[in-house]
């Protein structure tokens, strides 16, 4: 039996529909994720910790208060997108990633599926890290030498 939803599940859910329904975007702003969560609420209100979460609460980045949960990364200010492992994250923050499945309703359970298999797989729509991909730039200036010989002999002269 499904229990009920967290704040932190709506937020997590809210980005992830708004992911897969628009897969050529990278992230989307507070407001828009907001007003996804809106759309799964129905005719019920909003409960306003979804927006804490979205804000702060489940953001990895930003200090614990009080949960540690690392459910959305901050791209940009006011923008997010779901975390993914490998993603930086204030160091005390070594919460749960995605929902647990079994306390989701049924309709959302495949959200975690492509979730795992897909986003934070490094599918199609994940981008590489400009920064990462400078990882070896330049290693041919010292192929031939070790590191101290070759910044010795740059520094030759410099008295």
């Amino acid at each position: 039996m499904t229990k009920k939803l967290t704040v932190a599940d709506e937020a997590w859910i809210a980005t992830a529909l708004l992911h897969r329904e628009h897969p050529d975007r990278e992230d989307f702003t507070k407001k828009e994720i907001v007003q996804r969560a809106e759309r799964i609420a129905g005719p019920a209100p909003l409960r306003p910790g979804v927006g804490h979460h979205i804000s702060s609460h489940a953001v990895a980045q930003k200090p614990p208060q009080p949960g540690k949960h690392c459910l959305l990364f901050e791209t940009a200010p006011g923008r997010r997108r779901l975390f993914r492992p490998g993603d930086p994250r204030h160091p005390d923050r070594r919460g749960r990633s995605l929902p647990e499945r079994d306390r989701l309703p049924l309709a959302y359970r495949p959200l975690i599926d492509w979730y795992l298999t897909v986003y934070a797989a490094g599918g199609a729509d994940r981008r590489p890290d400009p920064i990462l991909g400078l990882r070896g730039v330049g290693r041919e200036l010292w192929a031939e030498e070790g590191a101290d010989a070759y910044v010795a002999r740059l520094r030759e002269g410099w008295s």
